[in-house]
Order: C-alpha cells, then sequence, then structure tokens
C-alpha cells in the first residue's frame, strides 16, 4: 500500500540495533546528538540486537509491531535508523508504519543542508541529496505510477517515476558543472598562494572536536561555534602569522564522522582539495572522549578517501582543561612535533601550538642549488611555476643552475611527477660546470 509522506512534524523515534559484526556497530550516543542536531524531538528509542539485518524490514517483525504501537500512542512523525537502510527496506517500513522514515545517512544529509551557507555548500549538499535521492525512486510515493491500464487511466507514455529520475539526473549534470567552475577559481588562489610561498595549514578533526573555537582563538574569525555536530560546514580561510615563519593560510573545514555518507565525501572533495594542498594537517581531536582513539581512525580513513593521508600531521589534543593534562608539546626523536596539548576554550597551550607550527615549518623548508640539463627544462618551468626559484645562473652546457627555496612537500611533488631525483647542494656552493645532479627514478 502507498501513502503520500507527511511534510511535517519531528517527534521521533530513533531505532538502534546492535550487530557482532564490528563494521555494522553503531554509537547510540552520537545518534542521538545527530537528531538534536537535525532539530529532532526524541520521544523515545527502541533497541535490540540481531546476527543481521532483516531483508525486509532491517528489523525484525516484533520491533515492527512495537514501532507500529508507538507511532499511535505518541503521535510519531518521524522514525529514525541508527543504520544505513537499502531503499526497499524504506519504502517497505514506511507503507507499514505510515510513517516518514529516514535512515542515518538521510539525517547527516539534513544536518548539513540545514547547515550550508556559501553558495558552493548549498551547490555540493544539494548534489549529494539528489545523489542519494536517486537511489531511493521506489515508489514511496502515491503520485510516482500515474500509467496504469482502463479507460481514462492510460498515461502519457512516461511514469512519474521515470519522470523524477529523468529530473534528478538533468539537475545533477548541471551542478557538477558549476561545481567544476568554482573548483576552477579556487584552484587559481591556491595557485597563487603558492607562487608566492604561503604555507597552507589545515584543521581536520571529528566533529565538534573544538576545531572553530581553535580557528576563531587564533584567527579572531568569529566563525559560529556551538556544542552540536556539524556546528559550522563553510571551509573558512584566514591569514595568521607565525613567528620565524611570517604570513600562513589556515583553513577550517568540515568535521568527519563515522561512516560519513560516500556520496556527501564525493561532493564535497572539491572542498576538502583545499587539505589535500595543505603543507601540514592540524589533527585536532578531544582530549576529554574516551572514544578518541577510534575517531582517529574515522578521520584518517576520510583523509585516506580524499588522498590527504601522506600529508604530514601534527596531532592536537584538545580541551586538556577537561582533563588534568598540562599544555605541552610532545616531539619525537628527531626534535619534530607531533602531539600539542592545549585548551582553545581557555587559551591554555594556544602559543605552544604557533611554537610547533613554527618549527615544523621550518625544518619543512628545502633551500639550496640544483643543476638542470638542457633538456630538463620542464622540471625547471614546474619550479618556476610554485614561485620556488630565488635565482637562476646559466651553465656552460647550456643547461640552468637554480637556487631553490620551497616546502618539503612541494619539492616532493616535483621528484615524484618528473619521476627524477634532485640533489640540493648548500647555498654556499655551486658548480658552473653543468655536471646533472638528477638520476632518475626506477
Amino acid at each position: 500500500m502507498l501513502f503520500d509522506r507527511p511534510q511535517v512534524g519531528e517527534r521521533a523515534i530513533l531505532v538502534h540495533i546492535d550487530f557482532f559484526s564490528e563494521g555494522q556497530r553503531e554509537q547510540l550516543q552520537e545518534f542521538k546528538e545527530l537528531a538534536l542536531s537535525a532539530g529532532a524531538s526524541v520521544v523515545d528509542v527502541v533497541s535490540g540486537s540481531r546476527n543481521r539485518p532483516d531483508s525486509r524490514y532491517f528489523i525484525g517483525t516484533g520491533k515492527v509491531d512495537e514501532l507500529q504501537k508507538q507511532i499511535e500512542l505518541q503521535q510519531i512523525d518521524l522514525i529514525l535508523f541508527n543504520h544505513t537502510l537499502s531503499p526497499s527496506q524504506e519504502r517497505n517500513l514506511e507503507a507499514q508504519l505510515q510513517c516518514r522514515v529516514l535512515d542515518r545517512t538521510g539525517l547527516i544529509l539534513d544536518i548539513f543542508a540545514q547547515r550550508a551557507r556559501s553558495f558552493e555548500g548549498k551547490l555540493q549538499v544539494e548534489l549529494a541529496q539528489l545523489k542519494h535521492l536517486s537511489t531511493r525512486l521506489v515508489r514511496g510515493w502515491t503520485h510516482l505510477e500515474r500509467q496504469k491500464g482502463g479507460i481514462g487511466l492510460r498515461g502519457p507514455g512516461e511514469t512519474q517515476l521515470e519522470t523524477d529520475r529523468r529530473l534528478i539526473g538533468g539537475r545533477i549534470k548541471q551542478l557538477k558543472r558549476r561545481l567544476v567552475k568554482h573548483t576552477e577559481q579556487r584552484n587559481l588562489g591556491s595557485r597563487a598562494r603558492r607562487r608566492a610561498m604561503v604555507p597552507s595549514v589545515s584543521l581536520v578533526g571529528y566533529t565538534n572536536a573544538g576545531k572553530s573555537t581553535l580557528f576563531n582563538h587564533l584567527t579572531d574569525a568569529g566563525v559560529y561555534v556551538a556544542d552540536q555536530l556539524f556546528a559550522t560546514l563553510d571551509p573558512t580561510l584566514r591569514r595568521v602569522d607565525i613567528q620565524g615563519i611570517g604570513h600562513i593560510v589556515l583553513a577550517d573545514t568540515v568535521g568527519f564522522i563515522r561512516h560519513l555518507p560516500h556520496d556527501l565525501v564525493e561532493a564535497f572533495r572539491s572542498t576538502l582539495e583545499e587539505t589535500c594542498e595543505a603543507n601540514v594537517l592540524l589533527h585536532v581531536i578531544d582530549a576529554n572522549d574516551p572514544e578518541r582513539n577510534a575517531y582517529i581512525d574515522q578521520v584518517n580513513k576520510v583523509l585516506k578517501q580524499i588522498g590527504a593521508d601522506e600529508i604530514p600531521q601534527i596531532k592536537v589534543y584538545n580541551k586538556i582543561d577537561l582533563t588534568e593534562t598540562p599544555a605541552k608539546i610532545d616531539r619525537d626523536e628527531n626534535g619534530v612535533p607531533i602531539r600539542v596539548w592545549l585548551s582553545a576554550q581557555t587559551g591554555d597551550g594556544l602559543e605552544l601550538l604557533q611554537q610547533a607550527l613554527s618549527d615544523f615549518l621550518l625544518q619543512e623548508k628545502v633551500n639550496g642549488w640544483i643543476s638542470l640539463l638542457p633538456q630538463q627544462g620542464n622540471i625547471r618551468a614546474a619550479l618556476y611555476a610554485i614561485g620556488a626559484v630565488c635565482q637562476e645562473e646559466s651553465c656552460e652546457n647550456g643547461g640552468s643552475l637554480l637556487e631553490i627555496l620551497l616546502s618539503q612537500q612541494d619539492f616532493s611533488r616535483i621528484q615524484k611527477k618528473f619521476a627524477v631525483e634532485l640533489e640540493v647542494n648548500p647555498v654556499q656552493l655551486r658548480d658552473k660546470t653543468g655536471s646533472s645532479t638528477i638520476t632518475a627514478l626506477n
């Protein structure tokens, strides 16, 4: 039986099932916070345990009957599942319960739709929503089937379901074209910063770890802060002065979460490319959260998805005001900062973070002379393109002797791109003979 979904009402029941499979487990408290962040009024929680999901309803028929009674008794408008439902499971549940049903992915998409403020952010969320919706056009609404037999009931040759699919497909193509233009514009700004040798630092971390609070303390940006999941969505860039380094660009990015919807990661890939171009990531962690190690793993999984897993990190353990840990810097055996303990709320340890950034970025610089053969003009052009050449002298064999200054990350990218190994001599030493300091990588 089909029905029209009610358009209003936020009184919700949460459904949380424990599975023995580690990959299917979710956290109930985090899901409650998601529901509250979306504006739902949580009336009750229905929980249980199963070996595997039911193919028809995801939950057993006994739980379906329990939900039906609660819907009638407490005038429920919405059922929220702390799991990913298949399109058919969502349709079967709505048809049986006569109530809106939303899974974890749909709930996160709804929160993002509420929080997007920039034009690009709204486009990205809409794209993710349409991709998600396109898999769920399975006759969940009464208007989606108008092509029937009988006098006066024959359709115009295309079912409403097919019309909706076609319209959604066209809108998705349009959104992708617009996002490509915005990505090109952002890349222009990124290339300009790299030519000016301005280091880039990105804040990443699990949602509600305190990234925006830390960002505001470092930049006075006034980014919206609240004790809720995904309080801020749109990325923000600000210039910060770091002693010994000068100007850097600090980027505040969207928070990550367990099982972040794949469509959402794909839609925000262009925005998250700012993270991929960073010289260093500040991985903000809630030091007071007992699940912090699991959250660190989740963040690293998303970073791997977007190709940012090889960028060096400084772990920033925030909220030490809720623990007994003092503000400090932890370094590795070479003296490189790897962890900073601070409180963005009280400001304790912020000066240590700036010191750690200064120490890290200083040791990341590559400065010296390299000798290029005449046929290596493509490498010379690439170095000039990112503003890495301080001065140039001609060699006797027609090649070039370049003094370069660039980040270790950009230096590694140049070597990887051209499959070469560049030998950098100290600034004081120069060899004008033009002998090659380049060897091909196998």
